[in-house]
């Protein structure tokens, strides 16, 4: 684990609420990080599971200066700045950075492929040194079966040579986690997160920092739970049952059930819109939606108060 990283334990990709005319809600949204921070999880703003592609530089920067606004704890926020153009990168990163993030959770330029690891590192040093600030903390983002240029481990290697104050963790949401676990192995000073809880035990227990998943929207206090209790007689039957959760969420598109999900909670309906390309729930998705909440006997308590 880095002593730079500024984050451990389990943080969640916030979803991005829409209002009717597919705008992004800030009021909604700030009610559901507040919520989440009160379940103990921090907050990767823009990451997948927020849609944060389908959103334009001008909205993340106007979310960016709303939740900066809101009082909330920004040390404990971790947006995504990732982009394909180093000039959004850079104005992404250095937003971050001004309004006090504690590192940000950057992909790699994602639309051409094939690229070379010294491409990439090109990308990421320039973003380093056109930020230009001794506050800056990046997390790497692979997650090659979407962004398809995957996070090389020479390319690691580099960075945490040439950027050892900056460079300081990475999400692995490749799945695979033969890769997980040789990122653990290899670099001692350096945050390795699990994209999963499914891994999140098996992370803990090879000595890296913890998870940033899907489900801590709706399910934090549960993976935080096997977090704080890794170490417990039960911890392998704590890790099953948050794992036979999210295996049940994931028989559904798993934005669109996410959001389905805080709606029927919290009966806000509204908080099941997506923005095009994706599309919401059907009839019949949201039935056995509602049929795997009530199985699982699921609530998010808590959620809206104080908002």
């Amino acid at each position: 684990m880095s002593s730079n990283a500024a984050f451990t334990g389990v943080l969640s990709p916030v979803v991005t609420p829409f209002d009717s005319d597919l705008n992004p809600d800030p009021q909604r949204w700030i009610t559901h990080c507040r919520w989440l921070l009160s379940q103990q999880c921090g907050l990767a703003l823009f990451g997948t599971n927020s849609e944060a592609n389908s959103l334009s530089v001008a909205e993340r920067l106007s979310l960016l200066d709303e939740i900066a606004a809101s009082g909330l704890d920004m040390a404990r926020m971790m947006p995504g700045t990732g982009a394909c153009s180093i000039p959004d990168a850079v104005e992404l990163t250095g937003k971050a950075v001004d309004i006090g993030c504690g590192g940000v959770l950057m992909l790699p330029p994602f639309y051409y492929k094939g690229v070379s690891d010294e491409g990439l590192f090109g990308y990421y040093s320039e973003v380093i040194q056109r930020v230009g600030s001794h506050d800056l903390r990046i997390y790497l983002y692979h997650i090659p079966q979407v962004a398809q240029i995957p996070i090389s481990l020479a390319l690691i290697e580099r960075l945490l040579k040439e950027y050892p104050e900056t460079v300081v963790g990475i999400k692995d949401s490749s799945g695979d986690w033969s890769n997980t676990q040789t990122m653990l192995e290899r670099f001692d000073d350096f945050a390795v997160f699990a994209g999963s809880e499914s891994f999140l035990l098996k992370t803990l227990q090879a000595g890296g920092a913890g998870c940033i998943s899907a489900t801590a929207n709706i399910n934090p206090a549960a993976i935080h739970d096997l977090y704080v209790n890794w170490r417990s007689d039960d911890a392998d039957e704590r890790q099953r049952s948050t794992t036979a959760f999210r295996e049940s969420i994931a028989q559904l598109p798993m934005i669109p059930a996410l959001k389905a999900t805080i709606a029927t909670v919290n009966g806000d309906d509204g908080w099941a819109r997506v923005r095009p390309p994706l599309v919401e729930l059907d009839g019949a998705q949201r039935g056995t939606l509602d049929a795997l909440l009530k199985r699982h006997e699921f609530s998010m308590p808590g959620w809206g108060m104080g908002s």
